[in-house]
């Protein structure tokens, strides 16, 4: 899940600072940090170009008073080059082009949610150009997976040859889409795992009351950042524990107000908890007691998972949400009732 422009500032988690020390200990012109989501790589990759771009910097990351750090915060430091989907770029408050802008704004197209080629050769003309600050050039590629193969070969041979003063940071959620190629010329980083106390006391440090934090953070399969997003979209942990119950009914406000994406994500949750309970493994996402009593065939589940995953790949452009959560609903209520 993303980082909103307007969700409150979060401290930065222990478990983040102490990777950041580590690689700042490292040298090196382009990392991948590569990881699940909700792991934090868009705030490890964040402060590592705060940090390479800071006029003071210590070896625990940036001062977070200078000039630099005040540009990058407010998005307009010289010599950084963000490269998201622009519909990601939009929700965390990065500017686009002036190009891209005025498309968008003419209603010629829509953001993008991949990173365009367009926006790679931009980033390839920056890298080149002399730094504004004197300190070097940061450029920061999240999802680095949402690269396609003309965009993934523009970033190629910059990374091959990178002018002396440019670094990149590839943050991923699923470095293995992306080519061989961009993963040879990367230092490697895989995002630490933290300790599950480690993770409640941020939680809570975050607002999150105890036992709401311990219901994210398993609704969220155990991922910090996920566990947090999904604490400040305004749903409740008894919502959560509710859902396999409701589903099971035929409810269709137990997804009154989720976007079919999320919808779906929810689902396949509760349909990999139920493969799991079939097959005598503990449940990730839900606690065992919300579960139905009697489960439903392997073959059935199997089935599901399957109809989920094709549905996920037309997620986000529904003909009609309202008749897309409906007729997810009655999937998911027929698989819980099968008998064969």
């Amino acid at each position: 899940m993303s980082e909103s422009a307007n969700a409150p500032a979060t401290a930065l988690a222990p478990w983040i600072a102490a990777q950041r020390a580590s690689l700042l200990a490292q040298r090196g012109h382009a990392w991948l940090l590569q990881g699940p989501s909700g792991m934090g790589q868009y705030a490890l990759g964040m402060e590592l170009v705060r940090a390479w771009l800071c006029d003071a910097p210590t070896a625990q990351g940036a001062c977070g008073q200078c000039g630099s750090c005040h540009a990058v915060n407010v998005r307009t430091h010289a010599d950084l080059c963000v490269l998201m989907p622009e519909v990601q770029m939009m929700a965390l408050g990065w500017p686009l082009s002036e190009k891209a802008q005025a498309d968008i704004d003419d209603k010629k197209r829509k953001p993008s949610r991949e990173i365009r080629v367009e926006a790679m050769r931009d980033a390839v003309e920056f890298s080149q150009r002399t730094s504004a600050r004197g300190r070097g050039k940061a450029v920061l590629v999240y999802p680095a997976e949402q690269m396609n193969h003309i965009t993934a070969n523009a970033l190629l041979k910059t990374l091959e040859e990178p002018p002396g003063d440019v670094r990149f940071v590839l943050a991923s959620e699923a470095a293995h889409q992306l080519l061989p190629t961009i993963r040879s010329r990367c230092l490697g980083h895989t995002m630490v795992w933290p300790a599950e106390d480690q993770m409640l006391q941020w939680l809570q440090g975050q607002g999150v009351a105890g036992a709401a934090a311990t219901a994210f953070l398993r609704a969220a399969g155990g991922r910090p950042d996920d566990a947090l997003a999904l604490a400040q979209s305004g749903r409740s942990p008894q919502a959560w524990s509710a859902l396999p119950q409701a589903v099971a009914k035929g409810d269709v406000t137990a997804l009154g107000d989720w976007a079919p994406a999320q919808a779906i994500d929810a689902l396949q949750k509760l349909c990999h908890d139920l493969l799991a309970a079939s097959v005598g493994a503990a449940p990730r996402y839900f606690a065992a007691a919300d579960l139905p009593k009697a489960l439903p065939p392997l073959g059935a589940l199997t089935r599901w998972s399957r109809a989920l995953a094709k549905a996920a790949r037309t997620a986000d452009h529904p003909f009609n949400a309202g008749l897309m959560l409906e007729a997810l609903v009655a999937q998911a209520r027929n698989t819980l009732h099968s008998k064969h």
